[in-house]
């Protein structure tokens, strides 16, 4: 009996809430968990997601730094010399020759002369209309949004890997089925030839054995790929390089069998544990906090400057009490044309509003439909496998009584031929419906948002 026939058990959907968000623990298979394990620890697309949150934290940091006052510090020198053959140097010159010919000092201005500055600017802009409060909104919701695709990112990665292993156990079980049923072609062309030597067969019986023989031989390379494939998959998704699973996982083992119940939770809890819709949602506020952002622009920018520092012709002065300079004030920004484009903002923002409220809509939609989908997959998927098991009993019974009419010569090597056939293919099939059957699961957990907050 084949590892398919083993795993015939048939669970049960409930709907009560989920044991774990572990989901591939219900699978029971230890290698299946370590490698989601790894997957999840060192996969590139995850490592990007998580670079992504950093990169939302940072621009939240930017916008909320707009609510606090701005300092800055500078100091300069320059020497500077004015043309006498313009207005403002021939002034200064005569200025110079009236104070150098009366005696006052005062008036004299040398050119050139240096000027030394040390000062210190500040600038604040209180937010009067939200304009500041609404980015800093935004740019919460962008990074809850990045948050929620990492997590997302973490659920298709971990449905994958499933996929791929669950693939590559049921190519390794339809390689077994494959020896096993080149075995039996094998002593049924012993047979034909026994019979053929003895004068009771045809050589024409022969043949026919030998060529079945031939093509079940041209199947296990097709099988030995998919099964290399199938591992180079799964090295890939753990970042690995190819082959670097090979001798973890050429040893053959059965397909993950479903557990005897599964818990699907309650419809309220899909909103809650989709990844992808509370993205949605996420992105759907950030829109919602950019209409307020340009609204705020259609209102007045009040800001308060202040500027504060010493100057002085030579370096020692700047220490001079009379050297200081200040100023100090507020100043008004008000909009009154600008061809409308302010207003075309807030339309914009409007529309991207919508636009996220629709596509939100949509992924709840499309989450719904996915669950519901999964689910008469999976229940269908395994009634299939239920009549595929009873076929196999029959063709086996079949192809039993074909052997035993052959050599007791009632009927012809076509029969045995047709019914070896016949079980070859329903051997197969039932392979491929238990590993479907493990494949459905996974797609209704996925399907169902579980496994991320592990």
């Amino acid at each position: 009996m084949n590892a398919s026939s083993k795993n015939s058990q048939t669970s049960t959907v409930i709907a009560s809430p989920m044991e774990t968000d572990a989901w591939w623990l219900s699978f029971n298979d230890p290698i299946l968990s370590s490698l989601i394990a790894q997957a999840a620890a060192s996969n590139l697309d995850v490592q990007q997601a998580a670079l992504r949150i950093a990169e939302a934290r940072t621009q939240r940091r930017i916008a909320g730094a707009a609510q606090l006052p701005t300092l800055s510090g500078n100091s300069s020198y320059v020497r500077q010399r004015f043309s006498e053959t313009t207005a403002q140097g021939s002034l200064f010159g005569k200025i110079g020759s009236l104070g150098a010919g009366s005696g006052l000092g005062a008036l004299s201005y040398p050119n050139p002369y240096d000027q030394f500055q040390i000062g210190f600017d500040a600038s604040w802009e209180p937010d009067l209309f939200g304009g500041i409060r609404r980015s800093i909104e935004a740019a919460d919701a962008n990074t809850e949004a990045a948050i929620n695709d990492k997590n997302n990112a973490l659920v298709s990665l971990e449905g994958e890997v499933a996929r791929s292993y669950i693939d590559l156990r049921n190519t390794q079980q339809k390689q077994t089925i494959t020896q096993q049923n080149l075995d039996t072609q094998r002593e049924i062309l012993a047979l034909a030839r026994q019979r053929f030597h003895s004068g009771l067969g045809m050589d024409v019986d022969v043949s026919n054995a030998d060529a079945q023989v031939t093509s079940t031989q041209a199947q296990l390379p097709l099988l030995d790929r998919q099964a290399t494939m199938d591992i180079n998959q799964l090295s890939q998704l753990l970042a690995r390089e190819p082959g670097a699973l090979q001798s973890e996982l050429e040893v053959v083992q059965p397909v993950p069998n479903v557990p005897s119940e599964v818990r699907i939770g309650l419809p309220a809890d899909l909103l809650r544990r989709r990844a992808d819709i509370q993205s949605a949602e996420a992105r759907l506020h950030a829109a919602t906090a950019r209409v307020g952002v340009a609204t705020a622009d259609l209102f007045p920018h009040i800001t308060f400057d202040a500027s504060f520092g010493t100057q002085a012709g030579t370096f020692p002065g700047l220490v001079s009490w009379a050297s200081r300079f200040f100023n100090i004030g507020p100043s008004l920004q008000l909009p009154i044309f600008d061809g409308g484009k302010l207003r075309a903002t807030v339309q914009l923002q409007n529309v991207q509003e919508k636009e996220a409220a629709v596509d939100y809509a949509q992924v709840v939609l499309g989450a719904v439909h996915e669950v519901e989908n999964a689910l008469v997959t999976y229940n269908t998927e395994q009634s299939r496998r239920v009549s595929l098991q009873e076929t196999l009993i029959q063709n086996r019974n079949v192809l039993d009584l074909a052997r035993q009419r052959y050599k007791s010569g009632v009927t012809t090597f076509l029969e045995v031929l047709d019914a070896e056939r016949t079980l070859q293919q329903t051997e197969l099939s039932l392979a491929d419906s238990t590993a479907a059957v493990s494949t459905d699961l996974v797609a209704l957990y996925e399907a169902l948002g579980g496994g991320w907050k592990t």
